[in-house]
Parts: C-alpha cells; sequence; structure tokens
C-alpha cells in the first residue's frame, strides 16, 4: 500500500504546508480538522477533495492515518478527544513531545511523525529537503510512517523520543536562537540609522562557512581572538538596552570558555 488516506487535524504552519505536500505526494487528504471552520477551509482551498472538520469524531472517516498537527500544548487534549476508527494510526509532528502522550487515544496504532524544519505560512518550502524524524513502538506502523515520510524527503530517520528531545534542543540553538540573534541586530542597525541590507551577505556567508567548516573552526570575532579592549567597548555601547548587553556579555564569555 504505497498510497494513504490521510487525515490532517489542525490548521497551523506545519498543516499548511504538509497537506499539500501530502496531496502532491499522491495521497488523498480526507479531511481537515480545526474548531474554526474558516481556518480549515482556507487549507482545503489549497486541496481536491479534502472537507473542512470542527469535530473530533472521525468514526465514520475513511482516513488511515490522522496526524495531529497542533501546538504541544494541546497534543493530549486532541488525542484523548478524537474518535477513531479501528486499526487507525495517530501521530503528531511534535519534535519535543515523547510518543507516550498518545497512550490514552482510541487509536489502535500511534508514532511520531516530527519534519524537522522552520515553516511559515508567508513562505514556500521544498518539502523534499526536509528530514522526516520517526517513532513507533509497532513495527509494522513505523514502516507505514517511513513509506508515507520517503514519499515527502529521502530524508528520513528513525529516532526515540529521548534522542528526539536533544536534536530538538539542539534546533531551538541552531535555528530559533540564530534568528533571534539577527532580530537583535536588525534593532542595533534599525537604532543607529543604518540599512540592515549591510549585514546580509555576512549573514550568508557566516552560515555557508559554519556548514562547511563547522562551527567552532569558522568561529571568528574580538570574543574567539579575546580582545578584551572590543568587547568592553561593544558592552558599553549597548548599555541603552541592558537585557542585549546582558546577552552580548554572556554569549562572549561562553565562545571564550569554548576556545
Amino acid at each position: 500500500m504505497g498510497k494513504f488516506k490521510i487525515a490532517v487535524i489542525g490548521t497551523g504552519n506545519v498543516a499548511w504546508h504538509l497537506a499539500p505536500a501530502l496531496e502532491n505526494a499522491g495521497h488523498t487528504v480526507t479531511e481537515i480538522y480545526s474548531r474554526d471552520y474558516h481556518r480549515a477551509e482556507k487549507i482545503i482551498n489549497q486541496l481536491y477533495t479534502a472537507e473542512a472538520k470542527t469535530d473530533l469524531d472521525f468514526s465514520e472517516s475513511e482516513a488511515q492515518l490522522y496526524i495531529i498537527a497542533v501546538t504541544d500544548a494541546a497534543i493530549s487534549q486532541i488525542a484523548d478527544a478524537i474518535i477513531l476508527p479501528e486499526n487507525s494510526i495517530l501521530v503528531h509532528t511534535s519534535g519535543s513531545m515523547p510518543l507516550d502522550v498518545l497512550n490514552y487515544s482510541s487509536a489502535s496504532y500511534t508514532g511520531i511523525f516530527y519534519p524537522l524544519q522552520s515553516f511559515s505560512k508567508s513562505r514556500q518550502m521544498d518539502i523534499d529537503e526536509v528530514p522526516f524524524l520517526l517513532e513507533s513502538d509497532d513495527q509494522a506502523t513505523l514502516q507505514v510512517l517511513r513509506k508515507l515520510a520517503k514519499s515527502l524527503s529521502p530524508h528520513c530517520y528513525v529516532v526515540k523520543s529521548k534522542d528526539r528531545k536533544a536534536l530538538h534542543i539542539a534546533a531551538v540553538f541552531a535555528s530559533n536562537f540564530t534568528n533571534h540573534m539577527i532580530r537583535i541586530a536588525e534593532e542595533v542597525m534599525r537604532r543607529q540609522g543604518l540599512d540592515f541590507e549591510m549585514l546580509q551577505p555576512l549573514i550568508i556567508e557566516q552560515i555557508s562557512k559554519t556548514l562547511e567548516m563547522g562551527a567552532k573552526a569558522a568561529q571568528t570575532g574580538p570574543a574567539v581572538r579575546g580582545d578584551l579592549n572590543v568587547l568592553d567597548m561593544h558592552h558599553q555601547f549597548l548599555n541603552y538596552n541592558d537585557q542585549i548587553a546582558e546577552i552580548y556579555k554572556i554569549v562572549s564569555q561562553d565562545i571564550i570558555d569554548a576556545n
């Protein structure tokens, strides 16, 4: 069975990208669930046959696989409330929540189908570049998830919950924290009346160099050089914002300690 009938529970960023990608891979998306009909409708407008659904009774659904793509805090509530047909597979897409959060669902089989990427509705995504991290205690279910993942991307990995937690933490540092640092850089430039575009070639080069050489070898700047005069000058400049000044101090010290 190479193609699946799938219901997607949720209408956030992951669902927004995943539902059309599933259809493009030849699968059938049967339903999109949201408590807000209009949010579900925005996704089904991108699809062929999916219906919007505002309740969690899927007992009459033709779907074989149910993908929970909601916030971490809502997963257990959805899993406990959803009504599923026999032999159904229920998975969630969270990087940090364990498999056992689905233990009390009505599903016959459970698993994790975690796309390791940062999704935004306003930005197109090449789904075939996205790594999918899979988990299930049932080998047959794991094979189904592997087939599904490989229909979307060649980058598929079986990763246990404890390891996925570490990976998710690493992803927060690599992606979310990096983005926040760039946001701070934007603020510094804007406060000084400078064009942030001047920094863009530097950011692109740094990321490319880091991926090519490794982060430790690619590290440059006053902290890795131990240039305390420059570090102190920068810290004083940032005194207009105590929080940013403290971030600069802590990160610079960590770079010094790491080298």
